[in-house]
């Protein structure tokens, strides 16, 4: 079956004009990166990832006992910690920590070695955010979905989006503050995850659970107004990805907002009332 000539001519020029964009747009240095030719293999990725853990993944384990993945998970978080390590000190030495400019600073595409760096930097970054999308299939082969929240799955999802543009578009300069400091979040964070994975004996070392997702939270309030300000100033960065990051930073913040106010707020309040209401029933028989 043919398509109409008008839909044909459309189509190719879809084709035509992503081709030029990318041509003209992206990183030279960086396109012959694993990963990085196109977006087909990231996206085929992600498309996996969300089917294996929303359907494939529970129907399989519907009828069979939780894995056991105790060594699997200490060595994986383990592993996480060290990698969020190694991608701080890169971000550090690659710009932030030797001449960045907090308001404004500009991608440098050069084979300056400062800047390969921290294109190397967040191409890593890239790869951390694909590994991390085994955090939920742990939780499937675990049955453990009531882990696999909405909130879960789409940031797990677009972070590999967003870090593959960052790689193949903009690999450096302004936008790289979001993963230095997502990082050195992630050292915390699977730290935690690492201590937990050992066993319920050392559950008494986690009372600071709710604070990583604070730090989580005042995160996005710094890319938030990290990226707002470069729109009301001159700067040679696209304002255009600076309102992007800005507007996802401001979404990630209500989202997880939302699921501490949930957790730590409301939980306990419910958790608290519900013991008060047994108690009560329990003298009311009682008389």
């Amino acid at each position: 079956m043919k398509f109409p000539i008008n839909f044909s001519l459309d189509y190719m020029d879809y084709i035509n004009y992503y081709t030029y964009f990318l041509e003209t747009h992206s990183d030279s240095r960086t396109s012959k990166w694993f990963l990085m030719g196109s977006p087909g293999p990231v996206l085929t990725i992600i498309a996996t990832y969300l089917y294996f853990c929303m359907y494939a993944g529970p129907r399989y384990m519907k009828d069979r006992k939780p894995f056991d993945l105790k060594n699997a998970i200490i060595i994986y978080n383990g592993l996480q910690v060290i990698f969020s390590v190694i991608l701080v000190y890169e971000g550090l030495m690659g710009g932030w920590a030797t001449g960045y400019n907090l308001k404004c600073q500009p991608v440098d595409y050069s084979n300056n070695p400062k800047a390969v760096r921290m294109a190397q930097a967040v191409w890593l970054y890239f790869l951390c955010k694909i590994v991390e999308l085994l955090d939920t299939v742990f939780f499937v082969l675990r049955k453990k979905m009531n882990q696999v929240s909405f909130l879960h799955l789409y940031h797990h999802a677009m972070m590999p989006v967003c870090s593959w543009i960052g790689v193949k578009f903009l690999p450096g300069g302004h936008g790289t503050l979001l993963g230095l400091i997502n990082s050195f979040i992630h050292i915390i964070m699977y730290s935690y995850y690492f201590v937990s994975s050992l066993g319920p004996q050392y559950q008494k070392y986690l009372w600071w659970k709710k604070h990583v997702t604070a730090m989580q939270m005042i995160q996005f309030c710094i890319i938030f107004i990290h990226n707002l300000q470069v729109l009301f100033r001159q700067c040679d960065f696209p304002k255009i990805i600076a309102g992007l990051l800005g507007m996802q930073a401001l979404l990630f913040l209500f989202l997880f907002g939302n699921f501490y106010h949930q957790t730590y707020i409301v939980g306990p309040k419910r958790a608290k009332e519900s013991i008060n209401n047994n108690v009560q029933n329990g003298k009311t028989k009682v008389n």
